[in-house]
């Protein structure tokens, strides 16, 4: 029989026991790349994850091309009876996190889960160094085969990315998406690229592809996304379901003249079936009081309607036009700075778009 001493060391050893760590599964790796990898257009490029062809790089201005390697949008399909979802990738900026833009959206990761029909959020993959990271998305899943799409950070370039699930499961390629459903292509600005969404499944070009069920590409770049015929060659090359022109907050009116017209153009140039959505400028939260701010709307979308007025009295076919009236609401309370949105701005943007963009596809 234990005396006293004996029984409260056992109870102790029993406490730590119980308090220790189980150990981290064994896990199988696989580059991600060979899976479904959706949001890039181009396979002639520099690294694995760019959003343009390495051609491009002594084409467009070279602000476009550095934005071109983060890549927003960029998303891995896979199928996987697994119990956890592990994953480990690599950057190449130090800079983890952004002004106004979370660690986990500029160079982390965000995973998804179709459940019952529809996308779910299931995790993050939450950056804490530079360059390599190695986490756990989801744990303690119950076994069954499921979906999963995982989107890659907005704003830093990826060299490397793997998945991981405990040895003896079954990972795949998710399923082709149907050949009739081409993607959404979406050339834009920083709102586009996705500041200041809380991780890279927030942005409306990422909401709308899990409400649409649609690949999309996003051609967001930060402060550059102007309409320029050096990046619009390249849209022109892709041949989606339709293309989403939202250039205007990175525009001026003068811009807008010089420069709208001939976007569509060439667009329809290369693509006559393909519908073309132009996209006012969203209104400034704070232009109620920010004169400034105010006018600025007010010019560049009075200069696109005029834009947008002058090609139909062209009869350039397939176009469609989507105001800025309720793109953040009302209220006020859908951005982080009068301009870029909050995952409540997003969200808002992606219920308008939606409207418009199931109509068309239709």
């Amino acid at each position: 029989m234990l005396n006293r001493r004996q029984f409260s060391v056992l109870l102790g050893n029993s406490a730590l026991l119980a308090q220790s760590p189980a150990a981290p599964p064994e896990l199988d790796w696989h580059d991600a790349r060979k899976f479904t990898v959706e949001g890039l257009a181009f396979r002639d490029v520099k690294s694995p994850y760019d959003r343009l062809p390495g051609r491009a790089e002594n084409v467009v201005r070279q602000a476009v091309w550095d934005l071109s390697r983060q890549p927003a949008g960029a998303a891995v399909r896979f199928t996987a009876h697994a119990t956890a979802i592990h994953a480990r990738w690599t950057v190449t900026n130090k800079t983890l996190a952004g002004a106004t833009s979370t660690a986990v959206a500029s160079s982390g990761l965000d995973l998804y889960v179709r459940y019952e029909g529809r996308w779910r959020w299931l995790g993050i993959g939450r950056p804490t160094k530079f360059p390599d990271n190695t986490v756990a998305l989801a744990a303690s899943l119950p076994a069954a085969e499921r979906e999963y799409l995982l989107y890659l950070p907005l704003h830093n370039p990826v060299t490397s990315l793997e998945i991981g699930v405990p040895k003896e499961s079954v990972i795949h390629s998710a399923p082709a998406r149907p050949v009739t459903a081409k993607p959404l292509v979406f050339y834009g600005t920083s709102i586009t690229h996705g500041y200041s969404a809380s991780r890279a499944g927030m942005t409306h070009v990422g909401l709308l592809g899990r409400r649409l069920n649609r690949e999309v590409i996003n051609l967001g770049f930060s402060g550059n996304g102007r309409m320029e015929p050096e990046v619009t060659q390249f849209v022109a090359e892709l041949d989606p379901a339709l293309f989403v022109l939202d250039c205007l907050p990175n525009m001026t009116a003068q811009d807008i003249e010089a420069r709208a017209a001939n976007c569509v153009k060439t667009l329809r140039t290369a693509r006559p079936k393909t519908p073309i959505l132009l996209v006012e400028d969203r209104n400034y939260t704070d232009n109620f009081l920010n004169a400034a701010h105010r006018d600025r709307n007010e010019s560049s979308q009075a200069a696109m309607r005029a834009v947008f007025a002058d090609l139909q009295k062209e009869k350039i076919p397939g176009l469609y036009y989507l105001k800025a009236d309720n793109l953040l609401g009302t209220d006020g309370e859908a951005t982080i700075d009068s301009s870029h949105p909050t995952d409540l701005g997003f969200t808002r943007q992606a219920q308008e778009f939606a409207q418009v963009i199931e109509k068309i596809l239709k």
